[in-house]
């Protein structure tokens, strides 16, 4: 009688949890779904950009391979040196020395950051984001589980992480790169697939975190650079501290060497751990609201806060200090192989014809190269303090400004001044950085002027950056992203370009292109003028188009 009597409660509590637990995750297929409408272009244009960066390299890859065994001999002693190994991968790689392997040295580091940023950025759109604007309430409020949301946005990211690895698992037995097989090409899908899994992993914990997902995607990826800083620290010296990172597990599945699948294991625990973590870290705060509560204000407000300017500075602070401190380690890192530069690429002749074409000595022109990085990288901010208006104006923030005196041209103007200014000193970073490391490389203590003056060049280009996105803001709202395309030509026809032998009218269509390309080029002042009257021309454009049309456009 007793066990019977038992019994039955703990059945119906097993039942009770298989409801419970259907409930939490009710609407997750709709919501998938509809994740997959909002990001139709986004995640796309994503997954084929990664697709064709790493496929940009395999003309580079083959060359690092040659087939006379002095020449790979030389190779070999060149990329185990610290600098290449921080910027590229284990030495372990160059025990077998293909063009396959050196593809997969080159490029899964690189890959491996691309896959975590979409894998963050998607996941932290779906959740923190819709929460921030209140869409996360609205949809709630229909038969939505507890669980749905953050199941959706996984999937999505997932989803766009397996399309990757199939494409490349597909596209790379194709290329006719040597050393690649079929077993291996499917590895470095996977290990992309898996990064991805593991940073949305990251996200979904982050997310819980704060209220702000300007601040949730900042811890995530900030997680995902010290990843990186531990994979490069761990190749350069104690093997070991690369086990800390999930890139440099990654990394050791040693695609076309090896082809360990193991390494793969430890992501895959790490990213169902952490997807975990998200999910009761989510079954403990409201909805809108952050586990870690937010900071208690100054009781009176700054004179600085009072102004328009000081406000717009202090809402981009905290993206600022972050692109300092990336740009500023950048440069640096490019600048400490400065010195090694002749020796690097002595056999790579199709680079050395590509880098000479700017003119001057190979030093000269690799720095000048590394800086059309360095000043994409500094437009991204540029862009992203650009559009802030816009996310002011769809999250309601704005009407309560503007119905006071201030103008919409003084409130989006202190944007603009922040971004365009900000992004200025950001870009004068990245160069003091590649300069001091490049002076200290090469033994030639005039490159931090030269190469501080070079950095100053590209500003104007970024002002055209900027310009076109408060274009889009003022004219063509639901059109904003479109800005994102500026900095990614940029890079494409400027840094991809050279080597894939790009007809130069392409280059000239990017205002990247129009930069004299300082040290190794002489200075041409006339198309930085012009440059600075696009600039003015497309802001003055864009706060005209703000001022005539309805707050809040959809």
């Amino acid at each position: 009688m007793s066990t019977v009597t038992d019994a039955a409660p703990r059945t119906g509590a097993v039942r009770d949890r298989s409801r419970t637990a259907g409930h939490a995750l009710a609407g997750t297929g709709a919501l998938f779904r509809f994740a997959l409408r909002r990001d139709r272009v986004r995640l796309p244009a994503w997954v084929l950009a990664t697709f064709l960066f790493t496929l940009s390299s395999v003309q580079k890859a083959t060359q690092m391979a040659p087939d006379d065994p002095k020449k790979s001999a030389d190779m070999v002693k060149t990329l185990s040196g610290p600098a290449m190994l921080a910027m590229t991968g284990p030495e372990h790689f160059l025990s077998q020395l293909t063009p396959a392997s050196a593809l997969s040295m080159l490029m899964l580091g690189y890959g491996a950051i691309l896959t975590g940023l979409m894998s963050v950025l998607t996941v932290v759109r779906h959740t923190r984001a819709d929460e921030e604007s209140n869409i996360a309430e609205l949809v709630r409020s229909g038969v939505v589980g507890r669980h749905a949301t953050l199941t959706a946005a996984l999937a999505t990211a997932a989803s766009a992480g397996v399309l990757l690895g199939l494409l490349l698992a597909v596209a790379l037995p194709g290329t006719g790169l040597d050393g690649v097989t079929a077993g291996g090409a499917l590895l470095y899908g996977a290990a992309h697939t898996v990064i991805g899994l593991v940073f949305a992993g990251v996200a979904a914990v982050t997310v819980q975190l704060s209220a702000h997902a300007r601040a949730v995607s900042g811890m995530a990826l900030a997680v995902l650079g010290a990843s990186y800083a531990l994979r490069a620290a761990g190749d350069v010296g104690t093997d070991a501290v690369s086990w800390l990172s999930p890139i440099g597990w990654m990394q050791r599945t040693y695609p076309f060497v090896d082809n360990r699948w193991w390494p793969l294991l430890p992501g895959l625990v790490l990213a169902v751990g952490a997807a975990a973590a998200g999910y009761v870290l989510s079954t403990r705060r409201d909805v809108g609201a952050g586990i870690l509560p937010p900071r208690l204000g100054r009781p009176n407000a700054s004179e600085v806060l009072t102004h328009p300017l000081g406000f717009a500075v202090r809402l981009h602070r905290g993206l600022f200090l972050g692109f300092c401190a990336a740009l500023l380690l950048l440069g640096a890192m490019y600048g400490s192989i400065l010195g090694d530069v002749d020796d690097m690429l002595k056999d790579l002749g199709d680079v050395r014809e590509a880098l000479a074409k700017a003119g001057g000595t190979l030093v000269e022109s690799f720095a000048s190269t590394v800086l059309l990085v360095v000043a994409v990288v500094a437009s991204l901010f540029v862009v992203m303090a650009a559009l802030r208006p816009r996310s002011e104006e769809t999250s309601g923030r704005v009407e309560p400004l503007l119905a006071t005196g201030l103008s919409r041209s003084r409130w989006v103007g202190s944007h603009l001044v922040a971004a365009l200014g900000g992004g200025t000193l950001v870009l004068l970073l990245g160069a003091l950085g590649l300069g001091l490391t490049g002076a200290a490389s090469a033994g030639d203590g005039d490159l931090v002027v030269r190469l501080l003056g070079a950095g100053l060049a590209y500003a104007p280009a970024l002002w055209v950056t900027g310009g076109v996105a408060v274009l889009l803001f003022g004219w063509a709202p639901r059109a904003t992203a479109l800005a994102w395309a500026v900095p990614a030509y940029g890079f494409v026809v400027g840094y991809l370009g050279k080597l894939l032998d790009l007809p130069g009218w392409l280059n000239d269509l990017s205002p990247f292109g129009h930069v004299p390309q300082l040290p190794a080029a002489e200075m041409r002042w006339t198309p930085m003028l012009l440059l600075t009257l696009v600039a003015a021309a497309l802001v003055a454009c864009g706060l005209a188009g703000f001022r005539r049309r309805d707050l809040d456009a959809k």
